[in-house]
């Protein structure tokens, strides 16, 4: 029976570039997989087949034979250097074409292909990162501030300086996977490639691990770190400190330190990025006939701010480069100020008395409320209409 078309064999086109080989390959050998196929008596050979195409095709210097003299091309030794023709003819061409498959069906969830590198990278781990939540006051965060904090990470070990063997000795290969980190078992026409029991992955083994960090080469511990907090920061502000985390495993390297601030509320001030806000409570009387009010500053200092005569609630006044500090420079902020008409209470006869008679002579000098009840009566007398 005549080959079919290695092309066809792959479901692509003659002009078909090489990932469009690639492609019509990996899908028809996920199409044709024999263990998707466990019914179909001619799964087997259909995916030889497949293989065999994709073995000359993926090749520049085949696929340009092929295309010149079709299967003719690998047969009697042309263009194959002699025992290679025929596709799977030669153990060679088998073993190269199953590691293809094995690779591209397998490879994403079985860490790719191995080797002694793959040992190597596994042996010296890398720390993991940690994360701190530091909270500081606003105050803090205007200045800027130093502050010391116990972190409890893994250290490298003192006594065996991470390599995790007794007395500081380097690890040693590991004798079932012979570093590979990786062993291979045959499951019928399949060779399936897993973690080696021994070492974990890691290629190599501690003969004697050390007694003080059981062969881990690192120990739990309260490390004690100065940290800069600089001025400007605010609440999610991240602070990066390179290679302050975790300690890697066998003298990997370590981690890193993410510091995440929190700014805890003023009782006073409110924050909007760089701008502070300041709700100042001034009486009736002040904000009828105008005056003065003293307001603190983040800086610990005092500002006189001018009431001008009818302020009503709500009325704001800036004080000008009074607010937060921008985070690496950029200037200062504006502090606002908000005044808050106070209504009095407990008052006493006399009071009462006097604010009554100041009832009796207001007329016309409250406009608020004068425009919100012309308001009202027009609305009533729409409803009425």
């Amino acid at each position: 029976m005549a080959k079919r078309d290695y092309y066809e064999t792959l479901g692509v086109s003659r002009g078909a570039s090489a990932e469009e080989i690639k492609k019509g390959y990996r899908t028809k050998a996920k199409e044709l997989h024999p263990d998707r196929n466990a019914d179909n008596p001619d799964a087997e050979a259909q995916f030889k087949e497949v293989n065999e195409a994709y073995d000359v095709l993926k090749d520049a210097e085949k696929k340009a034979a092929y295309d010149k003299f079709g299967h003719a091309a690998f047969e009697g030794g042309m263009g194959g250097g002699g025992q290679r023709g025929g596709g799977f003819q030669g153990n060679g061409d088998f073993a190269s074409a199953f590691s293809d498959v094995f690779e591209d069906l397998f490879g994403d969830f079985m860490g790719g292909r191995g080797g002694a590198a793959g040992g190597a990278r596994a042996r010296a781990q890398r720390g993991s990162d940690l994360r701190y939540n530091l909270r500081v006051t606003l105050e803090e965060t205007f200045s800027g501030i130093q502050k010391t904090i116990n972190v409890p990470t893994s250290v490298t070990c003192d006594v065996c300086h991470g390599t995790g063997a007794e007395g500081g000795a380097e690890p040693v290969t590991c004798p079932t996977c012979s570093g590979m980190g990786k062993v291979r078992a045959q499951q019928g026409f399949f060779t399936v490639e897993r973690t080696c029991p021994t070492c974990n992955g890691a290629g190599q083994i501690v003969k004697n691990p050390c007694k003080n960090c059981h062969g881990a080469g690192r120990v739990e511990k309260d490390r004690s770190l100065s940290v800069n907090i600089p001025a400007g920061v605010e609440t999610g502000t991240r602070i990066r400190l390179a290679g302050e985390g975790e300690a890697g495993m066998r003298g990997g390297p370590s981690g890193d330190l993410y510091i995440f601030i929190e700014v805890k509320e003023h009782p006073i001030f409110q924050r909007d990025g760089v701008s502070l806000f300041c709700r100042v409570p001034i009486s009736i009387a002040t904000a009828a006939l105008g005056g003065e009010v003293e307001v603190p500053t983040i800086d610990g200092g005092r500002s006189r701010v001018k009431v001008p005569a009818g302020s009503q609630t709500g009325k704001q006044m800036r004080l000008r480069n009074k607010g937060m500090p921008a985070l690496r420079g950029g200037g200062t902020g504006d502090m606002l100020i908000e005044l808050a008409v106070e209504t009095p209470v407990n008052l006493t006869s006399r009071q009462k008395e006097i604010l009554r008679e100041f009832e009796g002579l207001s007329g016309d000098n409250n406009p608020e409320g004068k425009s919100f009840f012309s308001k009202v009566k027009g609305f009533w007398d729409g409803r009425k209409g």
